[in-house]
């Protein structure tokens, strides 16, 4: 029996308010290969991923921590936001990167500029890519280099970047994905909530025809 409108499921999770720490990361033109190796490609799966999120540069040769690398500091390790330099996910179209990050915890990157391929995979798997004037980069760089203290606060609905002193930055996204992020929407749970009365039509008369 099809499901009704209340009983179906978004497919992704939703993107409200995101309060968490921020890790920087001074680094311009990262690809999509540094966000996660192509080793790791041999898996269709999307858990698991964040172990070998910038594998190359979180450990060392015999496989042990790099002390140096920001996400392994402790003050970073459950950081939810990465603040990146310019071009971030350059490089190949690989939809490994975002679910990387996302399985390592990652909900929100923000950088002057993202590659258009990755910013859009990034929106179709439940992550906000936020992009900024050098200058906010620049502040926020200055507001994740906290340590511990690096606390943002990110409301989609307002559109606003909230850092530790309180001090706000608004950023402008298009509404369209605004909305799949707020309700939780890829490109499948765009096609339910949009095609849902067309669907269950084509089911029913699909069931009693079978029936006939």
């Amino acid at each position: 029996m099809p499901e009704t409108d209340d009983a179906r499921e978004t497919t992704m999770e939703k993107f409200t308010t995101l309060e968490g720490v921020a890790a920087p990361m001074r680094i311009i033109n990262v690809d999509t290969d540094r966000i996660i190796p192509k080793q790791y490609l041999k898996t269709i799966k999307r858990t698991g991923l964040g172990q070998g999120l910038f594998s190359e540069m979180r450990y060392n040769d015999d496989g042990s921590e790099n002390p140096d690398f920001v996400l392994n500091q402790p003050a970073y390790r459950n950081a939810k936001i990465l603040v990146v330099g310019d071009n971030f996910g350059c490089g190949s179209s690989r939809e490994h990167a975002p679910w990387a990050l996302a399985d390592f915890g990652i909900r929100c990157l923000i950088s002057t500029s993202f590659a258009d391929i990755f910013f859009n995979n990034c929106a179709k798997n439940g992550i906000l890519a936020i992009v900024v004037s050098p200058e906010d980069l620049e502040k926020l760089f200055e507001d994740a280099e906290r340590g511990a203290n690096a606390t943002l606060t990110i409301d989609l609905a307002a559109q606003t970047i909230q850092g530790p002193d309180g001090g706000t930055l608004h950023f402008d996204i298009d509404e369209g994905r605004k909305h799949n992020l707020l309700n939780g929407l890829d490109e499948i749970g765009l096609t339910l909530d949009q095609q849902a009365a067309a669907i269950d039509a084509y089911e029913k008369k699909l069931a009693a025809r079978e029936w006939a």
